[in-house]
């Protein structure tokens, strides 16, 4: 359980510094890296939340 509350705060805070960088950086590359990096956390705490699927799916369909 601690293990799953810990990944999940890492996942949480990546994804919302790497969402304030997206329209932070100056370069558009590197808002595009930025951006892939915030879908693939949020691809992980679907899958802390059991949503396999729904993140396959963000991951497809996004990335």
């Amino acid at each position: 359980m601690i293990v799953a509350t810990i990944a999940f705060y890492i996942f949480a805070g990546v994804a919302i510094a790497a969402g304030f960088m997206v329209i932070a950086a100056r370069n558009p590359v590197h808002s595009v890296l930025f951006l892939i990096l915030a879908f693939f956390n949020a691809a992980g705490l679907f899958v802390l939340m059991g949503a396999e699927f729904l993140a396959m799916i963000l991951i497809i369909v996004y990335v």
